[in-house]
């Protein structure tokens, strides 16, 4: 009878001594305050070289340096890389070395010094070049567009790039009172892709916030998109249930594009986009809220009704930008998926670049994490020209880096 008794008060007991166990953990505007003792990190000169799980040794060097928050890598088809800073600024490599000189010509934008969240006011963001670049020098960025001294949108901006400075600069796209961060793609038949955050209104299909749009490169709404003539929804939307969009990226054989996608407190998803499918968010989710608990209900199945992730972690690396390298320069790696990580488990200070290795069903069948020893917010990953990838860090005095095959 005492044995029974001690049993059946044990759960308890343990439950309590397990909540006066652990710390109280202060928070800031509902988020746990992070803490700061990897944060902050100067980057070493470089180069560096690495062992991989693959056996594909490689040397990552420092490109350029002390650039403020770069956030979109794009290539010019003369190998030239454009990039755009957070501040609202439009950069360029040219043989793999920084123009003093900013790209003239571009709009004014917002910048709040906010690094991430739904609320966050990049500067300049996504960047895209026009697959026809070399007949019409069209390249495509989202950034904050300012509409008064106290409100502002975001919006995507169509140019022309002419030398150093851009022509014929025009809005393509303005939102209705969005925020946070936006990604661009073009897809071979020549359509825009453009994809915001929200919460609530990721829901809402009169609201294109958290949506991925669909339109012709010049804004306009292609006749075939899923909810064209659908009463109640707004023509431009291709998918809806996105919190937070960090990144899109066309395979390179099949055409079909992928959203990288930033969850609360873990949760973070890769995304193939069908058309007119609902990915969930606020719904369902694989993570948990930033105080703790669960975002869906951990007792009903968590994607029933909406599409589920290709891939999702947890905990999050704050998922960013993403491509499937395709090059010849590190052929262990061909064909694999590299996704940009800004921290990982909430820690400042542990960004990284995850490679996934997918068969043929684009199943996982194994992770390896790069570049975590040097302590960056990793935003960026594309593949160059030449082969090689190239990284950009999200850091006050940001870099951008060139992964090329080791010394052996």
């Amino acid at each position: 009878m005492r044995t029974a008794i001690r049993l059946a008060i044990m759960p308890a007991l343990l439950l309590t001594m397990s909540a006066q166990a652990q710390q109280k953990v202060p928070f800031a505007n509902g988020v746990p305050v992070a803490p700061t003792g990897l944060a902050d990190q100067v980057l070493p000169a470089g180069p560096f070289d690495m062992r991989t799980g693959e056996g594909q040794d490689i040397r990552v060097t420092v490109l350029a340096r002390d650039i403020e928050y770069p956030y979109s890598l794009a290539f010019l088809p003369n190998g030239d890389l454009l990039f755009t800073e957070r501040t609202g600024r439009l950069r360029v490599l040219r043989g793999g070395k920084l123009d003093p000189n900013p790209i003239t010509g571009g709009p004014v934008s917002k910048y709040a010094g906010k690094s991430g969240g739904l609320g966050a006011v990049h500067g300049y963001m996504s960047l895209i070049v026009h697959r026809n670049f070399a007949q019409n020098q069209l390249i495509y960025f989202a950034y904050s567009k300012p509409l008064d001294a106290t409100r502002h949108t975001v919006a995507v901006a169509r140019a022309r790039l002419v030398g150093n400075a851009l022509q014929d600069v025009r809005d393509i796209f303005v939102g209705e009172n969005l925020r946070g961060a936006v990604s661009l793609a073009m897809t071979p038949d020549n359509l825009l892709w453009i994809a915001t955050g929200a919460d609530a209104a990721a829901q809402d299909p009169m609201s294109l916030g958290g949506k991925v749009m669909r339109l012709k490169d010049d804004g306009t709404v292609p006749a075939d998109n899923p909810f064209v003539g659908k009463a109640g929804y707004r023509p431009e939307i291709y998918t809806m249930g996105h919190r937070s969009s960090m990144g899109l990226a066309v395979h390179p054989v099949s055409g079909a594009v992928y959203l990288s996608e930033m969850g609360p407190n873990g949760g973070d998803e890769i995304n193939l986009l069908k058309p007119g499918r609902n990915y969930g968010w606020p719904l369902v989710s694989l993570g948990r809220t930033y105080p703790g608990p669960w975002q869906a209900k951990v007792s009903e199945p968590t994607h029933a009704g909406f599409e589920p992730p290709l891939l999702y972690w947890m905990p999050a690396i704050s998922v960013s930008g993403l491509t499937f390298y395709t090059g010849d320069a590190l052929p262990k790696w061909k064909g694999d998926l590299f996704v940009g990580g800004v921290r990982y488990g909430e820690v400042p200070g542990t960004g990284r670049l995850d490679r996934i290795l997918l068969n043929d069903r684009l199943e996982e069948l194994r992770r390896e994490s790069l570049l975590g020893e040097l302590h960056q917010r990793i935003r960026d990953v594309k593949q160059g020209p030449d082969g090689m990838l190239y990284v950009a860090t999200d850091e006050p005095k940001g870099a951008i880096l060139r992964i090329s095959p080791g010394a052996r």
